[in-house]
Parts: structure tokens; sequence; C-alpha cells
């Protein structure tokens, strides 16, 4: 009778070792199989022995584990946030850069060589300069009137571009808050799960990987942490520690509130128009409610938002093109008094009134949107002979009076052409400026025109080199962190070959373990018989 239930328990033992193994085939077949899903946390099968009051019983599957370093995943999340922040804006500004062409400060060269602000304005100079040699030739009157009409048209392309890109920027947030809300939710969801089935004592690990991939997504739209507790829920936060519900419950509300996984809620942005004099405000009092991005459809999140594609869009839409808007704003109205203030009101606002120094007014009236109406006087394009007719007040022909004042004045450099007491209203609006009066210009107004034209190309351009600077820099960290991340949690075939190698050699033990059991078995029997 022993012997027959030694055999049974070897029979039983051998048993749940093929079942063991099974399960840890089944293991080793996942992480083979998502080797290349973005985000895939490879997985451990966990073996148990059972010794129920001190027998041999065999072993019994455990839980499947993660092999996960928190830490270390928590500041890939934490990159990839920066990685998407920094190509977001370096994709945007490229337009920019585009547009702008190149500053050279190679006096050396001859002007005009790009469609830059410099070189457009140092065009008018140059055929300034010839006009005065040759007055009463037609074509040298011409020549000036072409360089204006470029100059303009240079300026309304950058204010255009503006404008564009950064409607795209208020666009891309609609879209952003969107997928951010899908991926949230989504994490919401997966969350119920895990807790339902840790509660029933069964295997979550291929639901906590799926919310991994999960969280690695939603690191590029946001800089976000996250915690886990033991119930198997997770808490999502941004940044600065607010908390973004997952789930209704997780604000007090009904878990079955909202049916998940959504694209609509927990947060919303609104579709809307942009302008010069569109601006966002966290000043209740002026807000515009369509650049808020709500949490559960109640007040303004948008300042916690930060990092990540959306961080990046933000950013563009409320900081960076309004910024480079007011810039050539300020540009364009220095363009117009410094020539009218020569005696040559060569460039206008685009109307009859006369160009107002307010600030956060909006053109006529104003400094704001200026750049888009910003024309050559009707007058000289009708009769281009007034540059060399005396300008504004003269009528004598060959009179280069007003084209001598605007090369010495309008173009000159001295502390005397900016910044006289006298003459204090032709440096550059400096600071006021924007819709709010929340933007300053960032160098200085007290410059010659050129070199103000130089001040704003260089500015925007360190901007866009920043950004595509910063990208390549938070790529080069994404690498060296997804290696680390890699070498914990990363796939490697050939050590799930390996252990496919040994899974196969235990389990032709067993299986021989059986088979020898059955043999013997009927040994057994027969002596019996």
């Amino acid at each position: 009778m022993r012997t027959q239930m030694d055999l049974s328990s070897s029979l039983s033992i051998a048993t749940s070792g093929l079942h063991a193994i099974d399960y840890q085939l089944s293991v080793v077949s996942q992480n083979v199989a998502n080797q290349s899903v973005s985000g895939y946390v490879s997985e451990s099968a966990t073996v148990v022995s059972r010794t129920p009051g001190g027998l041999r019983a065999g072993v019994v599957a455990g839980s499947t584990v993660l092999n996960v370093n928190k830490a270390l995943q928590a500041s890939l999340y934490n990159q990839n946030a920066k990685v998407a922040e920094s190509d977001a804006l370096s994709n945007s500004l490229s337009a920019i850069t585009s547009i702008q062409g190149s500053t050279d400060t190679d006096t050396s060269k001859s002007t005009g060589s790009s469609n830059s602000l410099p070189d457009s304005l140092g065009n008018i100079q140059s055929t300034l300069i010839s006009l005065a040699a040759t007055p009463l030739e037609s074509s040298a009157q011409a020549a000036v009137m072409s360089a204006a009409k470029t100059l303009t048209s240079n300026i309304h392309a950058l204010s255009d571009t503006y404008t564009m890109q950064r409607q795209t920027a208020q666009d891309n947030i609609v879209s952003n808050i969107a997928t951010l809300n899908t991926q949230l939710t989504q994490i919401g969801s997966l969350s119920t799960q895990i807790m339902s089935l840790k509660a029933s004592g069964t295997d979550t690990a291929d639901l906590e990987n799926q919310r991994l991939q999960a969280m690695n997504g939603l690191s590029s739209n946001l800089s976000v942490t996250f915690s886990e507790s033991s119930n198997g829920d997770m808490v999502v936060r941004t940044e600065d520690g607010t908390e973004l519900p997952t789930r209704p419950d997780q604000m007090g509300k009904p878990y079955n509130a909202v049916k998940l996984p959504t694209s609509t809620w927990p947060l919303s942005a609104t579709n809307t128009t942009l302008s010069a004099s569109t601006v966002y405000s966290s000043d209740t009092s002026t807000a515009n409610p369509d650049l808020f991005i709500s949490l559960d459809g109640t007040g303004d999140i948008k300042s916690h938002l930060t990092g990540g594609t959306l961080g990046a869009n933000i950013t563009l839409r409320d900081t960076t093109y309004p910024k480079m808007q007011a810039q050539l704003d300020s540009f364009s109205y220095t363009l117009i008094n410094r020539f009218s203030n020569a005696g040559v009101s060569l460039f206008t606002n685009g109307s009859t009134s006369t160009p107002s120094s307010n600030p956060t007014g909006t053109n006529p009236n104003g400094l704001v949107g200026l750049s888009s109406a910003l024309s050559v006087n009707s007058e000289y394009t009708a009769d281009p002979s007034k540059l060399s007719s005396g300008g504004d007040t003269s009528t004598t022909k060959g009179d280069i009076s007003a084209i001598t004042n605007v090369l010495d004045k309008t173009f000159g450099t001295s502390s005397a052409d900016t910044t006289d007491s006298a003459k204090a209203s032709l440096a550059a609006p400096s600071s006021g400026l924007g819709p709010d009066g929340s933007i300053s210009l960032g160098f200085s107004g007290s410059q010659g025109i050129l070199a103000l034209a130089t001040s704003l190309t260089s500015d925007q351009a360190s901007v866009a080199s920043e950004a595509s600077n910063g990208f390549t820099y938070a790529s080069s960290v994404q690498t060296t962190l997804q290696t680390a991340v890699s070498s914990v949690s990363g796939v490697n075939v050939n050590n799930e070959m390996a252990k496919v190698v040994a899974l196969q050699n235990a389990y032709t033990a067993n299986a021989k373990v059986i088979s020898t059991v059955q043999t013997m078995f009927s040994a057994l029997l027969n002596a019996i018989n």
C-alpha cells in the first residue's frame, strides 16, 4: 500500500511539473510575441513549491511578475515628455526659420542674399543710396518701391506664419486632449479589471502590462507621474502633483457616470479660431474661456499641464507666437515712425489714420496686428518721383534732402537717432506689448533700424535653435534611458530561447517520470493479480 501511495504521489508531482512547465512556456511565448511592442515589459513566471502539511506535493504556478524598475521607468516617462515637447516645438518653429531666411553679419558680402528682415531692409537702404546718386532716374525710383514692397511682403509672410502656426497649436491642443482622455480612461478601465482580478487571486500581469503601455503613450503627450496602490489601482498626476482622474470614482462620482474608455473626459478644450488679439489670461475677469482646458467640465487646469506634446502646443499658442507677433508689430510701428519722422512716409498701417503707439490696442488704433496690415503708402506707389522731390512736403524735382535724411536718421545708429529726450518716441516700443500688455520685446528698442531687424530675427532664430538643440540632447538622454530600461524590462529573445530549451528538458524529464510510474503501476497490479 505504501508503494502505491508513493507512486501516486510521484505521479501527482510530475503532473504538477508538467502544468507548471505549460504555464512557464505561455509566459515565454507572451514575451517573444511582444518583443517589438513599444512599452511592453517582459514577464517572469514564478513557480512555488507545494508542501501541505509538510508533505511533498509538487509545484504550483505563482503570480506572473513584471520585470520593471519603477524608478527607472518613471525617469523614462519623464524623458519621453521632454523629447516630445522639444520635438513639437522644433517642428513648429522650423516654419518660422524657413520664412526668416538667414542673417549674415559679414558686411563684405552684398546685401539681399535672403528674405530676412535685415536683408530686405538693407535692400531699401541700398536702393535709396543709388537713387540719391541719380534722383531723376525712374528705374532707380522704381527699385526703391520694389524693395519697399518686398519688405512689407516679407513682414506679412512672417505675421501670417505666426498666425497659422499658432492656430495649428490650438487645433493640436484639442486633438491632444482627446488622445490624453483616451489614454487616461484606458488606464482607468484596466485598473478596474486589475483590482477585480487581484481581489479574486487571479493573475493580472498581462493587464498591468497593457496599463504600462498606456502610460508609456501618455508620457509623450504630457509630463506625468504615477503610483500604484496595494489593491492594484493606479493614480496619475501631472508634474506638479495635480491628480488627473482615470475614472469618475476617483473624483467621488459614480463609476458608471462615464462609459470608459472615452476621448471626451476628464479634460476638455474648445475648437476656436484665433486672431492677433486673442490672448490667454489666468485673470478670470479678462480671460477668454475658449482657451481654457477644463477638468470635468469646470475650471481651468491649463497651468498644471506641462511637458509633452500638449505642453509644447500650449507654450506655442500662449507664449511663443504671441511674443513673436508682438516683436514684429513693434518693429512695423518703428518702421513707419522712423521713415515718417525723416519726412518720407513710405509705410502706413493700412489705413488713413495715423498709427497709434498704444501697445495693447488693435490696429489701426494700436500695435496689435499692425504687421499684417503694414503697406507701402499709396501716394508713393502712385508717384514714386515723390521720393526724389523732397518727400512728404516738397515738390522740387531732384530734391534729395528727404532721401539723405532717411539715410542719415532712419538708418542712423547713433543714440541721438533713437534715444534723445526729444526723439524718445523713435525707440521701438519694448514693454507692455500684446493684447494684455504682458509681453516684453526681449531686446533693446533703442537701436538703429537695421540692428533692430537683426535683433528680432536673431531672437526668434535662437528660440527655434534652442528647441532643436533641446530635442537633440533630450533624444540622446532618452536613448540612454531606453537602453537601461531595456536591460531590465526588455525582451531578450536569446534568453527566452534558452528558457525554452530548459523547459523542454524539464518537460521530457517529468514526462519520463510519469511514463516510469505508469510502467511501475502496471507491474504492481500484475504482481497483485
